[in-house]
């Protein structure tokens, strides 16, 4: 039976998106995605989903974008090998607590004018400041998961990231990814994740590619997975 990879969608997507960013490349990969719904009170919700799922099946594969690339890291932390077989961290937002994280900023502004102006309205003004490809997302995400929404951004900005400290105790491997021109996601993130786990890979890319294509994501877990169990990585 594969090994079951659990994936977590990032602040305002679901398990649609993480379904056509991982599902390839784990199914390449041997592995058995669970692309995880964001749930009202979504880091704890998710945790919960996580422990239940190494109580029935082991070690399990933990994965995320974004705000689940954090949750997944800092599970991955919190439980070690016995539980996790190892993380793959898409897009990490931040380290330590919000405050001035891009992500936890654009979080909380959105769900200010969700508050205020209503569904319709906030798609409106996202749509007519984003690119084509994000605006479509957006709208198709955020309508399925309103009104709910709201406070999963809420808790998706209150949230704090693993810090350096935390990951250095990270006893599995870490894939990274990370877009060199994202501003949500700084790369230096993820870098700093990887520096900080005892064992880590890291691919990049940028916001044009994997914004047209999402599976992008996925291939290239996929690859830093694959570079830290080849035999001439460093043990």
């Amino acid at each position: 039976m594969p090994r079951p990879l659990l994936a977590m969608p990032g602040t305002g997507s679901d398990g649609d998106y993480v379904q056509r960013a991982f599902g390839t490349a784990a199914a390449a990969a041997g592995f058995s995605l669970v692309a995880l719904e964001p749930g009202t009170d979504l880091a704890a919700g998710y945790m919960r989903a996580l422990d239940a799922a190494a109580r029935a099946h082991g070690p399990i594969l933990v994965g995320g974008i974004s705000i689940g690339a954090s949750i997944a890291a800092a599970w991955a932390a919190r439980v070690g090998p016995q539980c996790c077989a190892g993380v793959w961290a898409v897009l990490p937002p931040r380290s330590g607590v919000p405050g001035a994280s891009p992500a936890a900023a654009s979080a909380t502004a959105t769900a200010d004018a969700l508050e205020r102006d209503g569904l319709s309205a906030t798609l409106d003004g996202m749509s007519a400041s984003s690119p084509g490809w994000l605006a479509a997302e957006l709208t198709r995400s955020w309508t399925g998961l309103y009104p709910g929404l709201i406070g999963q951004l809420r808790g998706a900005a209150a949230l704090v990231g693993p810090e350096p400290a935390t990951l250095t105790r990270l006893a599995v491997p870490l894939a990274v990814v990370v877009s060199d021109n994202d501003p949500i996601h700084p790369a230096a993130v993820g870098e700093a994740w990887a520096k900080a786990a005892p064992r880590a890979a890291v691919k990049r890319t940028t916001l044009d590619v994997w914004g047209a294509d999402p599976a992008v994501l996925g291939r290239l877990a996929r690859a830093a997975w694959d570079e830290m169990h080849h035999p001439t990585f460093p043990a």
